[in-house]
């Protein structure tokens, strides 16, 4: 026996569960079935291959997308109206917009002034600048930008840092409606399904007092950071690969007399002959052509190698080894990631080539060319001319190098888009101006003004982000367009029918948490919201506490590296191992969790 639901029950604004008007399916609407049957697969093989798969996210829910069109979900028309939802719309015109905001000069100003010789406070100011910066601005750029100034610290390792700048930065995010992609994705979810999205300060009642306190317990458990003395004192060294050329002058040397033995800043740690690594390399060890030589060293003088007669690096082999190096941190979602170099094209696709690589802390040694990469990896890169000019930047790197797209406002431009910006958002706040609309015009002042180029915005244009969300919205549509999210609200509801709303909002909540780790905070509220947002009507409450829900768990990444992309910037600078997020993550994310809930049932319940 099957239970179908009726039309009337798939309407938004009525509850999806109605189990006094089920009917009981004998031979009447298999169409029904089926695309309860449709629905099902797809939404079970896109969460295996979030979980399993190498492709990206966005792929995967693109492909989810195109499955139920395909099979008869959703109306054509309908598919194409999801990719202009003013929520996503406005997520594309704030992360354009941030183009020109991150090079406003207040957050290198701030950033001067956060040291200090007592870790305390030093946390503290790190703290207290990134969260409310992040609730504002690009939380990933803020990061970013103040990991370089922090590992440079003169009074502690950047391990006791960069960790509680990365959990600030995240909390932060969550105060606002811009200050995370997240909480915009939602709130285009929910605009689609009742007309009217998220204001912008709905976040801020739930999440200040709870911001709050958080910060100050990651200030009071910053005792608890590693020391780690490699993090600081190994920051600029890696595992530089040279070739000894076959016909070279070094063919039939020993290693002393090539002089190998006495590079001041570089050490010859191993010697690869064919499939034999030799290490603790004697002086008196004869080279021979092909011999690829690992050295261990300060990566500003890797180009010392090739002053070598005779002995060739992998940049300079591709004839881009240049004075200037370049860092690089791989991002979730890249093309590189699972792929090596030379299968990728390196060089061709970023007019790049990879010196070191850095990966969980530690170097990397072998073959670099041939070394799969991934997502996290802290790569050192020589660069061509073209390198800053390439558009797939943004979508593959978070760019670490001071010398990288730093043209910073100056004092009274910068005062001219704070002020604007400020207008948009009060303008916005107070229902005088829609945010959508606030931010098109000062995209188009800035560039205007010329303080953003056609070749920034083309440049760090977010088509992933976009396809994601718009993919998102056309496989929430056909979950509830072919009755699977009310099916499964049917055999749901009774056991939470003797059960106050609060235990369903706290499922909701770590499911998403949960799923955050797994995959991305972005994919994982795309997949738990239409189920949230169902379970809220099919229990006759508000919506508004599953929703913010959603968001806040989704956000709330304190447990791996990879599940938001701050954490996976500071991890390969802070030399920080998974476990290290485990120990100290763990009591943020429970005091976190503990928190959101808590001010979401004082509030809504």
């Amino acid at each position: 026996m099957i239970l179908v639901l009726t039309r009337a029950q798939r309407e938004p604004c009525a509850p999806i569960v109605q189990l006094e008007e089920l009917a009981v399916f004998s031979g009447y609407g298999t169409g029904a079935v089926m695309d309860t049957f449709y629905a099902g697969a797809i939404l079970a093989a896109l969460f295996v291959g979030l979980v399993v798969s190498r492709l990206s996210a966005t792929v995967l829910f693109l492909m989810a997308a195109i499955a139920c069109l395909l099979a008869g979900l959703i109306e054509p028309d309908v598919f194409w109206a999801k990719a202009t939802n003013e929520g996503l719309v406005t997520l594309m015109l704030l992360m354009l917009c941030a183009v020109a905001l991150e090079r406003l000069p207040w957050l290198g100003l701030l950033s001067r002034g956060i040291d200090s010789p007592n870790r305390y406070l030093a946390v503290a100011r790190i703290t207290a600048v990134a969260a409310s910066t992040s609730a504002f601005l690009n939380n990933t750029a803020i990061v970013a930008a103040l990991a370089q100034v922090l590992r440079r610290s003169s009074y502690h390792l950047p391990s006791q840092l960069l960790l509680p700048l990365s959990y600030a930065a995240i909390l932060g995010g969550t105060l606002t409606l811009i200050g995370t992609s997240t909480n915009l994705i939602v709130s285009s979810f929910l605009a689609d399904r009742r007309g009217s999205g998220l204001a912008f300060f709905d976040f801020l009642w739930v999440a200040g007092p709870v911001v709050l306190g958080v910060c100050i317990l990651l200030v009071l458990l910053s005792s608890r950071l590693p020391k780690r003395a490699v993090a600081q004192e190994e920051r600029s060294e890696y595992v530089l690969e040279a070739v000894v050329e076959r016909e070279g002058d070094l063919v039939g040397m020993t290693v002393r007399d090539a002089g190998l033995r006495e590079l001041e800043t570089l050490y010859l740690s191993e010697i690869v002959r064919g499939g034999q690594i030799m290490t603790a390399v004697s002086p008196g060890e004869v080279l021979l052509g092909g011999d690829r030589l690992n050295f261990v060293g300060d990566i500003k003088d890797a180009s010392r190698l090739t002053q070598i007669s005779g002995l060739t690096t992998f940049a300079s082999e591709e004839g881009l080894m240049q004075p200037s190096l370049t860092e690089v941190i791989i991002a979730p979602g890249s093309v590189i990631n699972g792929r090596t170099p030379k299968e990728l094209g390196f060089r061709a696709r970023f007019d790049a080539a990879i010196v070191g690589l850095q990966r969980d802390g530690e170097t990397v040694s072998g073959k670099l060319g041939r070394t799969t990469l991934r997502a996290g990896d802290l790569l050192v890169l020589a660069t061509g001319e073209d390198f800053t000019q390439r558009k797939n930047l943004g979508r593959n790197f978070y760019l670490l190098s001071d010398d990288l797209d730093v043209r910073l406002m100056d004092s009274k431009q910068g005062f001219l888009v704070t002020a604007a910006l400020a207008g948009v958002i009060g303008l916005s706040a107070t229902g005088a101006l829609s945010l959508s609309v606030g931010l098109l015009v000062l995209l188009v002042g800035l560039w205007l003004s010329d303080l953003v180029s056609v070749d920034d915005l083309r440049r760090r244009f977010p088509f992933d982000i976009w396809i994601l969300v718009a993919s998102a919205l056309v496989l929430a549509q056909s979950l509830v367009d072919s009755a699977l999210i009310s099916t499964g609200m049917s055999w749901v509801m009774p056991m939470l029918a003797d059960q106050t709303p609060i235990i369903a909002l706290i499922i909701i909540f770590f499911l998403t948490l949960a799923l955050t780790e797994l995959v991305t905070n972005n994919a994982a509220a795309a997949l738990i919201f239409p189920i949230g947002y169902g379970l809220a009507q099919s229990l006759g409450v508000d919506v508004m506490p599953f929703v913010l829900a959603v968001a806040f768990a989704a956000s709330g990444s304190f447990l791996t590296p990879y599940g938001y992309a701050t954490n996976l910037i500071v991890q390969n600078i802070g030399g920080y191992t998974r476990g290290d997020y485990l120990r100290f993550g763990f009591p943020i994310s429970l005091a976190y969790s503990v928190g959101i809930l808590s001010m979401l049932n004082l509030t809504y319940f």
